[in-house]
């Protein structure tokens, strides 16, 4: 197995650290590798599938993700995993190259929050196209304005806006033109940067997605890249002033 494979999933729901804890579903039938996810802040939920995944079923709880990372830095690309288990509980997951191997300790995971199921999805007024030049753009908008929060779509007359840091009153702030596939007449909604920046940099590797906007305060970006489906929901924090 290649380790970068493994990788890429891995900090496709982990985020930097916005979410360190899971619980990784191994499928063997599908050959599917999935994940359901929260942040801490529950502002964040998502689902991630890697597809081509020749393993053994098995509920693998990951408490530490940091941890994990950690480890797998030391092994080469070319890698073997199995499992470790206690009757039909997998307790440790090993993971070796030719030369050296490591061990990390797997979690119950009954202990490990379990993402609420989306009973009812509202209708997003509004499509946003995102491209890399969107993806770099957002991406060094909100390194340069490092402790602002949240970014407001704006819905006016002239035009859709992505707009980092946005008053009412004049401050330091980035804004974004957007293209649009749909789009609707709704008021300013704001969801978290910092989040949102992590998602983009963890699928910038997609040359496209579209960001839906609902204005009951959810979003939703789907991104489909080599063997990777991952999709994102968004939870609108308190309106800016």
């Amino acid at each position: 197995m290649n380790k970068q494979r493994l990788n890429r999933f891995i900090n496709k729901y982990y985020l930097n650290g916005t979410v360190n804890s899971v619980v990784l579903n191994s499928k063997s039938n599908s050959q599917q590798l999935s994940a359901r996810f929260i942040s801490g802040d529950k502002s964040l939920l998502g689902e991630l599938v890697m597809d081509k995944w020749n393993f053994e079923d098995s509920d693998i709880g990951i408490y530490n993700t940091e941890q994990l990372i950690k480890l797998l830095s030391v092994v080469d690309e070319d890698i073997n995993i199995s499992l470790t288990k206690s009757g039909d509980k997998s307790i440790a997951l090993k993971v070796s190259d030719s030369t050296s191997s490591v061990n990390y300790m797997l979690t119950d995971t009954s202990i490990i929050n379990e993402p609420p199921t989306l009973k009812s999805i509202p209708e997003f007024e509004l499509d946003i196209d995102v491209t890399p030049q969107f993806i770099n753009k957002f991406i060094a908008g909100k390194g340069a304005l490092g402790e602002t929060d949240n970014f407001t779509i704006l819905t006016n007359g002239t035009g859709v806006k992505v707009v980092i840091g946005y008053s009412s009153v004049n401050t330091n702030r980035v804004t974004i033109p957007v293209t649009t596939s749909k789009v609707s007449d709704i008021d300013n909604v704001s969801f978290n940067a910092n989040i949102f920046k992590e998602v983009l940099h963890a699928n910038k590797e997609c040359e496209s997605a579209t960001l839906e906007v609902s204005s009951e305060g959810l979003s939703r970006i789907t991104f489909k890249v080599d063997d990777y489906t991952s999709t994102y929901y968004l939870v609108a924090v308190q309106d800016v002033d």
